[in-house]
């Protein structure tokens, strides 16, 4: 098979490579570096051709288009720009006041955790106390 052959590839990954070379002629990229980004990018999301073979209609892992609004990735942006500070500000203040009165539930609720591992924990040594002190009693009558 040649190299650049496309003949390997399905439909769909025909049709999304070509989405993609669109949107990036949107975007004032000349028109043969759009096609290798668009083919690049497919190859990424699927690992190449899958028409022949094992592998077939296996779902896509690696899907770049499906990794947005992940922890760790950039916030905000132009919509963010545009609200006015004072937007924002308010924004930023009730979401601090929310993690507040969060964190105040989770330690309440921690603490209640904690006190009841404590009263099992109390309460399965005396159990041990109870069997051990039987054991002795029936070793001590077969003798």
């Amino acid at each position: 098979m040649p190299r650049g052959d496309k003949s390997t590839y399905t439909d769909k990954q025909k049709r999304k490579a070509e989405h993609i070379e669109e949107g990036y002629e949107d975007r004032g990229v000349r028109k043969k570096e759009a096609e290798r980004r668009a083919w690049a990018t497919v190859n990424k999301e699927s690992g190449g051709g899958n028409k022949s073979g094992s592998g077939r209609g296996v779902r896509d892992t690696k899907v770049a288009a499906k990794k947005g609004g992940r922890i760790g990735a950039p916030r905000g942006g132009k919509a963010a720009a545009r609200r006015p500070a004072k937007a924002r500000s308010a924004s930023a203040k009730k979401a601090a006041t929310t993690r507040k009165r969060h964190s105040a539930t989770r330690s309440a609720a921690a603490k209640k955790a904690a006190a009841t591992r404590k009263r099992h924990a109390a309460a399965r040594a005396r159990t041990a106390t109870k069997r051990s002190a039987k054991k002795t009693v029936k070793r001590t009558k077969k003798r």
